[in-house]
């Protein structure tokens, strides 16, 4: 609870205990009471000197929410133990933990999923407790047993919790038991292809094929036919076996245009159970989540207190202890049904830190020491709106994400603005693998409302740097802004609704690609400018520097316009397609980041190349342009110069993403179909079948199941 967040809540009633709550922040030391920095977290973490907790936490997994987890352990005076991979041992999470131990190389099964390695490390190090994060072995009953036989404390449920809300067939029957609604469907374990064809067409179509102990999207497939049943079968098994180690698959009916909305819910040991409010999660592309906010503008507080009930019920049904989410599925007339419970800290935790003022890995931490809850229902409030974007190493115009590698060249975080927080786990410099989950950060913004916050996500994404990878924030940007969004009118079909044919970023209107032409052409005048000049003197250049008129053509696309350019002080006036735009600001084309005012409205616009045949790469309205500026003189000349003939891409298959070739299902000379698949590749866990375009025959094949491939990579030619 930042003190920004204090003094929004001074001005409504507050519960007694959270009166006393808030006069122990008072009195407290600011560090105590605010994460790091000010603007970086909206979430207290008030240690009192007389609870004894842990001497020493090791962290069982790495990246951004290892970094979350060390934060609260070091202001709560707790020592930290980080584990890592081999090629993970200069990560973030290695560097601030207090100890670091390797437990293996790079693949999760041989390092952060290796139970021996890792309790290894805990009896080397003498870690009291471990806090597993999410993710890796978070859900894993095997390692919370093995914890417990060496008397180390699992900051998460017990066992039997785990067990019982980690398999979806019965965490289905429990929450029926304990009268939560729930979905209809098969409530056994699908043996059979056949078999999920007969329970389909029982339940009737469409219906949602998942993986019994699963989770983050991985291992789920929608069907709307038998063909479809069929396909997904395979692949949602294959999934859940490379994932989770576990191919047990159930059916049940799928809510088409639903909303996904979870609870947040914290547990003691001694029976008691908090509901910490909702979170929205609608915003999905393959069963993940890419934007969350807290609360949901769907919710009335009615529906809202009626999903906390039900959501403390299973809790208390399972003697659930630690902080957990019970997710929802609710349609368009508010009827909720039970999804699944996550037994671990969900990876949104910080929206409902953002409204609510409570350190969530805190509260896991006291209650697996064994302490109670400090707070009551009445308690808990709801404080101003907060917005998650998850910024992802994707390329968004490839099935709305698909994952991109490479090493961070530049990056920086936009921490400069209020009240917006970053949980990362990576710094200039760092490497976005193959082998692991390809987020970069989450991205937070709080506000007093929903417009409040929304503006401030904008305005972070437009300031957020990141060089080396392709990145989701075109995406994000889009979603943020987008009517439909704004209107708070979505669900979990948002994005294949509002982008039927795939996300092509930014559509420009005329105003708005008047503005990125103008602003290009001001950036090549300046660059002109400042190239004419070395230590003070004069030398040849291409546009006379005593000018203070210009004529350039500026290309786009396909379209090529003709400007002219005039300066005045600071400012540049652009004729352009009969109109004038102006523009100033700080041209400093050594930076990232370039504050212009375009017309007088305030843009955030990002240079990340030129080159010497004037094309400009622009990061503009969340979206890269490549706009090419020439003289007069070098466009008409370029009209000469022959152009590059491009691919043909209908006879070639190359791979959309870096990943690992897991079957190829055709060999030289075979005939192929239209939509056939040809060969499946797996990135970050997830599955992805390749099809033919056309109908041919197969001239060679180029990959092997088993092989790593790149981006690009060459993988079967079709005559």
């Amino acid at each position: 609870m930042t003190l920004w967040m204090i003094g929004n809540m001074a001005a409504h009633s507050v519960p007694s205990t959270l009166k006393r709550l808030l006069f122990a922040v008072k009195c407290s030391p600011l560090q105590s009471r605010c994460c790091v920095v000010q603007r970086e977290a909206q979430y207290s973490t008030i240690s009192s000197p007389n609870e004894k907790t842990f001497d020493k936490i090791l962290i069982a997994n790495r990246g951004e929410i290892a970094c979350r987890v060390i934060k609260t352990c070091k202001k709560m005076g707790i020592q930290t133990v980080a584990v890592h991979s081999d090629v993970d041992s200069s990560a973030v999470h290695v560097k601030m933990a207090d100890e670091a131990v390797c437990v293996g190389s790079a693949p999760t099964s041989k390092s952060y999923l290796n139970m021996d390695a890792i309790m290894d490390a805990i009896r080397v190090t003498g870690a009291q407790a471990v806090h597993p994060g999410y993710g890796f072995l978070s859900e894993n009953k095997e390692f919370a047993k093995r914890l417990a036989a060496e008397g180390v404390a699992f900051i998460g449920p017990d066992t039997h919790a785990i067990q019982a809300m980690g398999d979806k067939i019965e965490s289905k029957l429990i929450a029926k038991a304990a009268k939560v609604n729930t979905i209809p469907g098969f409530d056994g374990v699908v043996k059979t292809a056949e078999e999920a064809v007969k329970i389909a067409q029982q339940i009737g179509y469409p219906v949602m094929i998942k993986a019994s102990a699963g989770g983050g999207g991985k291992g789920m497939r929608i069907a709307w036919n038998d063909e479809e049943t069929r396909e997904g079968f395979r692949f949602s098994s294959q999934e859940a076996a490379s994932s989770f180690g576990d191919d047990r698959l159930l059916i049940e009916k799928y809510i088409d245009n639903p909303r996904h909305i979870e609870i947040q819910v914290l547990a003691d040991k001694h029976g008691n159970a908090l509901w910490l409010n909702e979170r929205e999660c609608s915003i999905q592309r393959r069963n993940q989540k890419v934007v969350e906010e807290a609360p949901s503008t769907f919710l009335d507080p009615v529906t809202r207190r009626a999903m906390g009930e039900q959501a403390v019920q299973l809790a208390k049904a399972v003697h659930y202890s630690s902080a957990g989410t019970v997710e929802f599925l609710v349609d368009s007339k508010k009827n909720f049904y039970f999804l699944e419970m996550n037994t671990r800290l969900q990876v949104e935790h910080p929206i409902t830190e953002c409204i609510t003022g409570l350190d969530l890995v805190e509260q896991m931490i006291r209650v697996a020491k064994g302490y109670q809850l400090q707070h009551t229902q009445e308690d808990i409030p709801i404080n101003g709106w907060a917005i998650e974007c998850r910024v992802y190493a994707e390329d968004p115009y490839k099935s709305f994400g698909l994952p991109s590698i490479g090493r961070l060249s530049q990056y920086q975080e936009p921490l400069n603005l209020d009240k917006v927080r970053v949980d990362s786990g990576i710094q200039e410099g760092s490497d976005i693998s193959i082998y692991y989950d390809p987020m970069i950060s989450k991205l937070i913004t709080y506000g007093a409302t929903r417009a409040e916050a929304l503006g401030r996500m904008e305005d972070a994404l437009d300031n957020y740097v990141i060089r080396g990878v392709t990145h989701n924030i075109p995406l994000l940007r889009e979603i943020i802004t987008h009517p439909r969004f704004v209107s708070g009118h979505i669900s979990t079909n948002f994005l294949p609704e509002v982008y039927p044919d795939g996300f092509k970023g930014h559509q420009l209107e005329a105003d708005a690609k008047r503005e990125l032409l103008a602003s290009a052409a001001v950036l090549y005048i300046a660059a002109e400018l400042r190239s004419a000049k070395v230590l003070s003197t004069q030398r040849v250049a291409s546009t006379p520097v005593e000018c203070s008129h210009w004529e350039l053509c500026v290309e786009l696309g396909e379209e090529r316009q003709d400007v002219q350019i005039s300066k005045s002080g600071t400012v540049y006036t652009v004729e352009i397609d009969g109109a004038k735009v102006e523009v100033w600001g700080a041209l400093n084309l050594a930076s990232p980041l370039l504050p212009l005012t375009v017309n007088g409205t305030h843009r955030m616009l990002q240079c990340l190349s030129r080159d010497a045949a004037g094309v400009i790469v622009l990061q503009y309205l969340g979206t890269l342009f490549k706009v090419r500026v020439l003289s007069k003189l070098a466009a008409e000349l370029n009209s000469y110069m022959p152009e590059k003939a491009s691919e043909d891409t209908s006879s070639i298959l190359r791979s959309p993403m870096p990943g690992t070739v897991v079957a190829v299902s055709v060999k030289p000379g075979d005939t192929v179909a239209e939509g056939q698949e040809i060969c499946v590749i797996e990135a970050m866990k997830m599955q992805n079948s390749l099809t033919a375009v056309k109908q041919a025959k197969v001239k060679s094949v180029h990959c092997k199941p088993g092989e790593t491939v790149g981006e690009g990579d060459l993988l079967v030619e079709l005559e």
